[in-house]
């Protein structure tokens, strides 16, 4: 196998992909925005297309794949057959996703009830009930996808699994524009093109892997002793994944109640999913094989310097674009989303959500750091016990809440539960050895970062005051709003080389540095 490029390397790779991803999904949803509004049809479809999505995460993203990675990168390492492992891992896990795809399409309207049962008696039900009997195939083919993507990343090949997310995002924003041409029902074109992005997918992802040499042929799944191994470590990572899930299940509830909500979440999400996807999910993504294969080779210091590195790259990315999310999503909401069925208080409601959202996006990049240090570790049982404490508070704020704020109550206890699933898991982490302590660069660095961040909302807050005709304007306000964000970048990098926050000599060396 290859010498891997260095963690910050391999970090950009995958977030320049992601950016690329969340870029073109953000295009996405501004045409659906513009196309359905916050309309029955546009929540029926964002419920139903959440369905698969949560069930992917909680068989595989999220759960499946942290017990795998380790795993498989360990016996690659070792020179172990980690083909047959992912061979039977792949059988096992897509005869489980076969049974569950076919109970959970009959079982659509207990789903969609669990869901958003603020939609009995509506339009809405109705209309997720169908689009959700659609779309709901997809989980099997992306949490296949999400395996094979694993493969991929132990093998350092972090571009063929980053594009997936791209070719979906690409093929929604063509199917909308040929639906729009030809006249086609918007909201079911939207729910028939949710299986075949997963077919795209898969065969994407399975062409990448036989070029590996990876062949992965059906059989009847069996109990190996690998398998049951993996199963006795993946188990309390899948119950913490089921944990997460219920705190974005207990959001829509919330927002269900309110009409237009739980669209306004959803576009929200998507601006703060850009960051968060771009930093957080690709420090995750390459930080796991990463400490998996030194915490085997012994190299403590090696884990260290990684994990620290990791953490230092996240907030000097994170830190600006909280602040920006939370300074400017007014701004950010009206001129990105304010257009065709989508209103000016649409874009309010959207831009609250925002901001309170932005203040949780640091605790959920860094949970990203931190987790890869248990699971490396084939230690699930503590991150998933940490994930019911976060639950409860997520359940206790958004319903406590709920009677007096409204829909906001799901986005400040997702932002609150947040950081504290990262103290719990900053608290445990403690326990392990050097290569989870924090040196001196970090400490010396992060509270310059902060400052930097801090003045540049400062900057942004004055800016915004300055183009608030123009941002108004129409013809003009994509221009003010690209000024705004750059005075924002130029402030903050401005700030940040000025006080020393970070040198242009980390990132060269960084993108130069070879293990």
């Amino acid at each position: 196998m290859k010498k891997p490029a260095s963690l910050i390397r391999n970090v950009v790779t995958v977030g320049g992909w992601t950016l690329l991803s969340r870029g073109a999904g953000f295009a996405r949803d501004v045409m659906m925005a513009a196309y359905l509004g916050t309309g029955p049809v546009a929540e029926a479809f964002l419920i139903a297309f959440s369905l698969p999505n949560t069930f992917r995460r909680f068989f595989a993203e999220g759960a499946f794949n942290m017990a795998f990675v380790p795993m498989f990168a360990k016996k690659l390492e070792s020179g172990e057959d980690a083909q047959g492992f992912a061979r039977d891992a792949f059988n096992g896990l897509a005869g489980i996703l076969v049974l569950f795809s076919v109970l959970g399409t009959f079982a659509m309207p207990w789903l969609v009830w669990a869901m958003a049962s603020g939609f009995v008696g509506d339009a809405r039900f109705d209309l997720a009930v169908d689009f959700g009997r659609i779309a709901f195939s997809y989980i099997l083919f992306i949490s296949l996808v999400a395996l094979l993507s694993g493969v991929l990343n132990a093998h350092g090949r972090f571009t063929e699994a980053s594009f997936v997310p791209v070719l979906m995002n690409l093929m929604f924003i063509a199917a909308m524009l040929l639906a729009a041409a030809a006249g086609w029902d918007m909201g079911l074109t939207l729910a028939w093109t949710v299986p075949l992005t997963g077919v795209a997918q898969f065969a994407f992802t399975y062409a990448a892997a036989r070029r590996l040499g990876y062949r992965f042929p059906l059989r009847w799944p069996g109990l190996t002793p690998e398998l049951k191994r993996l199963a006795i470590i993946a188990a309390p990572a899948v119950l913490a994944g089921g944990v997460v899930q219920i705190n974005l299940l207990v959001g829509r509830q919330v927002a269900s109640f309110t009409e237009g909500a739980v669209a306004w979440l959803s576009y929200a999400d998507r601006l703060y999913q850009l960051p968060l996807g771009v930093v957080g999910i690709a420090i995750g993504t390459v930080l796991l094989p990463d400490l998996s294969r030194r915490l085997r080779a012994g190299d403590a210091q090696g884990g260290r310097d990684s994990l620290n590195r990791g953490g230092e790259f996240a907030l000097a990315l994170t830190l600006p674009a909280a602040v920006a999310l939370m300074v400017i999503a007014g701004p950010l909401c009206s001129v990105l989303y304010q257009r065709g069925a989508f209103s000016a208080s649409d874009a309010q409601a959207t831009a609250l959500a925002l901001a309170i959202y932005g203040a949780g996006l640091p605790a959920f990049v860094l949970q990203k750091v931190l987790q890869p240090l248990f699971y490396a570790r084939e230690d699930t049982r503590r991150p998933f016990n940490y994930a019911v404490v976060s639950m409860i508070t997520n359940a206790l704020i958004a319903i406590g809440l709920m009677p007096l704020i409204g829909f906001a109550a799901a986005a400040l206890a997702t932002t609150l539960s947040g950081w504290i699933m990262l103290a719990q898991l900053w608290f445990g982490s403690r326990r392990m050895g050097d290569e989870a302590r924090l040196d001196q660069r970090f400490v010396a660095r992060v509270p310059r970062i902060l400052a930097a961040s801090v003045l540049m909302g400062g900057v942004l807050a004055g800016v915004a005051w300055l183009l608030d005709g123009p941002l108004q304007t129409d013809g003009v306000r994509y221009l003010a709003l690209a000024g705004l964000v750059g005075a924002g970048i130029v402030g903050y990098f401005g700030i940040g080389f000025a006080i020393r926050a970070f040198r242009l000599s980390d990132f060269r060396s960084a993108l130069r540095r070879q293990r």
